[in-house]
């Protein structure tokens, strides 16, 4: 099945985590992206969009104020694992 929507944002992510992406533009470019394409995310995997948006927009990018720009990577990137692994292994 291609998720084209879902693959972007998670791509996005590991561009950000690979050091191809800093900070402040992820933080800023994330939700943006997230805001265009989520309806077809939906439609492609209810449950895997559902993930991303709470595991890294309202759990991770929801953070960036409070954190340090290291921290704030060990987030994303704990948040982009878990992410990776559920859908790997299945949601139920």
């Amino acid at each position: 099945m291609k998720l084209p929507n879902i693959d972007f944002l998670m791509n996005m992510t590991k561009e950000y985590l690979d050091g191809k992406i800093d900070s402040m533009t992820y933080s800023l470019d994330f939700p943006h992206e997230l805001d265009q394409r989520y309806k077809k995310a939906h439609r492609e995997d209810d449950d895997y969009c559902e993930l991303i948006y709470e595991c890294l927009y309202e759990e991770g990018i929801g953070m960036y104020n409070e954190l340090s720009d290291g921290e704030f990577k060990k987030l994303i990137r704990k948040q982009y694992n878990y992410i990776k692994k559920i859908a790997r292994e299945g949601f139920y």
